[in-house]
């Protein structure tokens, strides 16, 4: 099985961690339960994984044998991607990470005033948060690194399988991705869900759960190899 021996892959895991101040902040549900079904099936083909995990997320039960690296908001989640894909030979990189759709541009308070304290922001009356668009990292990646194989996740809140389909070919598009996978917020609230990888030479291929989709990724990069 370890047709990925001498391969190198970036998985990137969980949700993002946007903070207000020192001890608030917005993230998603995502846990990194697939981010782990991948790391762990990355290992059994025989790849070195880099494990990228939010702060909330899951670590995979063979962690040891991974290199883990924490990120915490988007920004520092591109960084970290950035810097590992021009300082080393990433064979692949797989976007599974629930990254933030917003981050803080600017706080006020109730009177209108910017507030610029960094600490912790008053409990006595509510801020008023402006928020910017954040990063789509998914589309620089091949800018920094043109031979990596790119994976991406594409997750919407739909139960039209044509639609989800349709929406992950214009991300594979936009990104340069070779694969995408598709699947709905019902993921979210269980491991048995179906899921789709979509390659840009235009195959579907539909998988229940988070485990065996892990699993039938790497058997596809494999039998590339």
């Amino acid at each position: 099985m370890k047709n990925l021996t001498n391969k190198k892959v970036i998985i990137t895991s969980g949700g993002t961690l946007e903070k207000w101040d020192r001890v608030r902040g917005h993230t998603n549900l995502s846990k990194g339960a697939m981010g782990c079904y991948l790391a762990e099936a990355a290992l059994k083909h025989g790849a070195e994984v880099i494990y990228l995990h939010g702060y909330f997320a899951k670590l995979p039960e063979n962690k040891e044998l991974m290199r883990t690296i924490m990120f915490e908001g988007i920004e520092d989640l591109g960084d970290k991607v950035q810097s590992l894909v021009q300082s080393e030979k990433i064979d692949y990189v797989i976007m599974a990470a629930a990254g933030s759709d917003w981050v803080i541009d600017k706080v006020y308070d109730q009177s209108g005033n910017l507030m610029e304290e960094k600490g912790k922001m008053p409990s006595d009356e509510p801020p008023i948060i402006h928020f910017k668009k954040a990063p789509k990292i998914l589309g620089q990646i091949k800018a920094w690194a043109p031979e990596t194989t790119l994976i991406g996740f594409k997750l919407e809140a739909t139960d039209d399988v044509e639609f989800l389909i349709d929406r992950a070919k214009l991300r594979m598009e936009s990104s340069n991705a070779t694969y995408m996978v598709a699947n709905s917020s019902n993921s979210l609230y269980g491991s048995e869900e179906p899921h789709f990888i979509v390659a840009a030479t235009g195959e579907v291929e539909r998988i229940e759960g988070k485990e065996r989709t892990a699993e039938k990724l790497f058997e596809i990069l494999a039998n590339e190899q």
